[in-house]
């Protein structure tokens, strides 16, 4: 494809978009997804108060009954919750799409001389942020309820990190979604049929050992146990496993498949 060429404006424009600019057009759109959810704290509703909620009413519940006293449940739990609630956080970012797709917002960026992916990357780049607070205040309710984590100082901070990956790459699932469903409603009811089998036939609650034998055989290839079970390793042992790497591979297997679908799928409805 040749150069194009406005004799008005003098001005050269290039049909492609280097790395650089598809970084600067990306971070200009984490800009405005940023500036948005300024503008709108109730988007932080999610990541603030389920964490909270979530953390003590299922340790208070669950347990004694799961684990015989509050602080031998805290390792479980917590880690759970943590992969919950990135769970929750990232299902948003389809169902905040879909909502600028209806309005005609990506038409506008359509129009514009901007990389393709760069409307997608820079609010889950943005939504980075949304995992943080959300795995953050999760550890710091376990820790006021007695939660000491093995692995130290690292290995916290080693196990936020994962979150915080995880939570990105399975916010790509979720893109897709409000790329391919036709209404908000639409992604958020998806979203719902997604992250409750995952996170519930889990092991994110109770040791998959105490399941039935068929749900245990779900519970081990479930992405999320993988991820929990890296969480733990870290966070708990302060050691780094195999889970881990198999963990982040998953990751990266799914940014690698459904990235392109949701910029294919953005760009034949924009």
């Amino acid at each position: 494809m040749s150069t194009l060429i406005i004799p008005a404006a003098g001005r050269r424009l290039n049909p492609y978009t280097s790395l650089r600019e598809t970084a600067s057009h990306t971070f200009s759109m984490a800009w405005r997804a940023l500036k948005k959810m300024q503008r709108n704290p109730e988007q932080f509703f999610d990541v603030v108060v389920q964490p909270l909620l979530f953390t003590a009413m299922f340790t208070y519940i669950f347990g004694g009954a799961i684990a015989g006293d509050v602080k031998s449940y805290l390792p479980t739990i917590i880690t759970g919750i943590l992969a919950q609630t990135s769970l929750t956080a990232c299902m948003a970012t389809g169902t905040q799409m879909r909502e600028d797709m209806e309005k005609g917002v990506f038409d506008r960026f359509r129009s514009l001389p901007m990389a393709r992916i760069a409307p997608l990357a820079g609010p889950m780049a943005a939504d980075l942020l949304r995992y943080g607070i959300a795995a953050t205040l999760t550890i710091i309710t376990g820790l006021l309820m007695g939660y000491r984590p093995g692995g130290g100082f690292v290995g916290v901070a080693a196990g936020w990190t994962l979150v915080v990956i995880a939570g990105w790459s399975l916010s790509w699932i979720f893109a897709w979604l409000g790329t391919v469903l036709r209404t908000a409603q639409a992604v958020q009811g998806a979203g719902m049929m997604i992250m409750f089998p995952l996170t519930f036939l889990s092991n994110a609650f109770v040791p998959a050992d105490t399941l039935p034998g068929w749900l245990q055989a779900f519970v081990k290839v479930n992405p999320v146990s993988l991820v929990i079970n890296a969480i733990r390793d870290l966070m708990n042992d302060g050691t780094l496993t195999r889970d881990v790497a198999w963990a982040l591979l998953g990751c990266a297997v799914v940014v690698a498949v459904f990235a392109p679908l949701a910029v294919r799928s953005y760009n034949r409805k924009v």
